[in-house]
């Protein structure tokens, strides 16, 4: 399972990779895989990403703490490594009675490359089925993630 995610250049869905291991003659139930990959979620093997309605992403990450930046036309994914949010949650948390344990950021948004069809150039990956936008709220309340979900700690 771990060479399936690792062979993904962004990120894949549990029906993603049971294809893929499919393909590649594994014989692997859908929901073994779906239980291999919470598990490895559990334990930080993997980073879970929450970018796609109704539906998990995974991704073989690096080990040190990182937040993922997230195209929502392409789904491809940028590890941030330089996190400065580290002082401003501690005092964030102290300010409301809280010990801040890890945080995880994902930002979504649309890469270069997707922006590009709309100066008149073509993305390779560029879907067919149109995407709607979703709200952005103005401003990123500490905890909150995409679509109001909490953010679960990690560091």
């Amino acid at each position: 399972m771990l060479d399936a995610l690792a062979g993904e250049p962004n990120d894949a869905t549990a029906q993603q990779i049971h294809a893929r291991l499919h393909r590649q003659g594994a014989k692997i139930g859908l929901a073994t895989v779906y239980r291999t990959l919470a598990l490895l979620s559990e334990h930080a093997v993997i980073d879970s990403l929450m970018h796609r309605p109704g539906e998990v992403c995974y991704r073989l990450c690096g080990e040190e703490h990182h937040h993922h930046l997230v195209c929502s036309r392409c789904h491809r994914v940028v590890e941030v490594r330089d996190c400065t949010l580290g002082p401003w949650l501690a005092d964030l948390g102290a300010e409301h009675g809280f010990t801040v344990s890890g945080h995880t950021v994902e930002v979504t948004g649309t890469c270069a490359d997707c922006r590009a069809p709309a100066q008149g150039r073509r993305h390779a990956s560029e879907p067919t089925v149109a995407v709607s936008a979703g709200r952005q709220s103005p401003t990123l309340r500490a905890g909150d993630g995409p679509g109001g979900r909490r953010l679960r700690g990690r560091r």
